[in-house]
């Protein structure tokens, strides 16, 4: 007789306990998201601490996190601030910036990967933490063809970067987008949106194409990342960089352990 242990393994790749744990974190992911950014470096060691191949991990990660950008990017849409476009220019350019991306991460070894993720995920959770004042004054709008010229080129090269790493790409796009492009805010938060799905989930289909997605475990876990969204966008919080940090923090220094430890052993 099968005991709750097996069946939640067959079921989700991994056991109850880890299970719990990564639909928490990920859940808290799409609150910081939400409220602060950065929710992709909760959400992506959370896979790897459960115990995740690399590969694994990243590519059940972009699912419930497409899950999580596509109610974001619904909302955005509704609101009026994606200028379709401009958003067609660069969902051209993310796709194919995402799918060199992706197809890179299948073919680079897990050991990098691991020690990769070791050096950049701190540095990535610094630039993220600390870029919350861009965007605030607007620059003078450049020509249209200069402007599309310059958004395709972000879409293209942060597409490579979501399509083989993915955590901070929403901070980094807006930075691009309102300091290079010279987007409005909301402009920029729009098209931000509409370049992130567009690198989800053209990685994602690279990655079930590949057989690297767990299925249930990343639906499970989409949903509580889409339940995280929506309670930290109607949060209100004012100070949400206060709430971000330390979990942020905390996520990084398990993560950083689990992995040193599984060098070591």
């Amino acid at each position: 007789m099968e005991t709750v242990v097996d069946v939640c393994q067959q079921l989700f790749g991994i056991a109850p306990g880890a299970m719990l744990l990564v639909c928490l974190l990920v859940f808290l992911a799409g609150y910081v998201d939400a409220i602060a950014g950065g929710g992709g470096l909760i959400s992506l060691p959370a896979y790897m601490i459960a115990g995740l191949p690399t590969h694994a991990a990243i590519a059940t990660n972009k699912m419930s996190s497409t899950m999580g950008t596509t109610i974001a990017t619904w909302h955005y849409a509704k609101s009026g601030y994606i200028q379709w476009k401009l958003a067609g220019v660069c969902v051209v350019l993310a796709v194919a910036g995402s799918t060199i991306g992706s197809n890179l991460v299948l073919i680079t070894s897990d050991a990098f990967l691991r020690v990769f993720l070791l050096a950049v995920l701190p540095i990535t959770a610094i630039y993220v933490m600390r870029s919350k004042s861009f965007g605030k004054q607007d620059k003078e709008p450049l020509s249209p063809k200069r402007t599309a010229s310059l958004c395709a080129l972000v879409a293209f090269c942060v597409g490579v970067y979501d399509g083989f790493y993915g955590p901070g790409t929403g901070t980094f796009l807006m930075l691009l987008l309102t300091g290079v492009a010279h987007l409005k805010l909301k402009s920029a938060a729009g098209i931000t949106k509409a370049i992130n799905l567009t690198t989800n989930v053209t990685a994602l289909v690279v990655f079930l194409l590949h057989g690297q997605v767990l299925l249930v475990l990343g639906l499970v876990a989409g949903t509580f990342n889409i339940v995280g969204n929506y309670l930290g966008s109607h949060s209100f919080s004012k100070n949400g960089g206060a709430v971000a940090r330390p979990i942020t923090i905390v996520v990084l220094v398990i993560f950083f352990a689990k992995v040193i430890w599984d060098f070591v052993a």
